[in-house]
């Protein structure tokens, strides 16, 4: 990726979430309390830093994007407000509307279901996998 295309992916992301990256401290608060924590390859401060220094094509090529389970525990924890969860968000929306149409079809979802399945975990495909 150039340089102005990062800067231009940067921008979008930043647009998409509303978050001030700059705002950022680096303290670890956020991933402290992240639950999903040992399943990220990138946590959710470093998310922060990397979005801030325009190394979001590691991000999008990241399984991370998909591991964060949109629970703000990181917003509840961060002293400056910084909302990580809303910055991983807009990354993974990033990504998947650079892939393009829907991967998701209301009538593909039996498919993918089992018994131990939480619900909330069906809705939180459609958010991601949908838009």
């Amino acid at each position: 990726m150039l340089k102005s295309e990062a800067e231009l992916c940067k921008e979008q992301i930043l647009s998409i979430s509303g978050v001030n990256p700059k705002k950022c401290m680096v303290c670890g608060k956020c991933s402290g309390t992240c639950p999903n924590y040992d399943s990220m390859e990138y946590h959710p401060h470093q998310f922060v830093q990397m979005v801030e220094n325009g190394e979001v094509e590691k991000l999008l090529n990241s399984k991370s994007i998909y591991a964060c389970l949109s629970c703000f525990a990181c917003l509840e924890r961060c002293p400056r407000q910084v909302e990580p969860a809303k910055l991983i968000e807009a990354v993974r929306m990033y990504a998947e509307r650079q892939r393009g149409a829907q991967h998701l079809a209301a009538e593909n979802v039996p498919d993918y279901l089992d018994d131990d399945m939480p619900q909330q975990a069906i809705v939180s495909a459609f958010r991601k996998y949908r838009k």
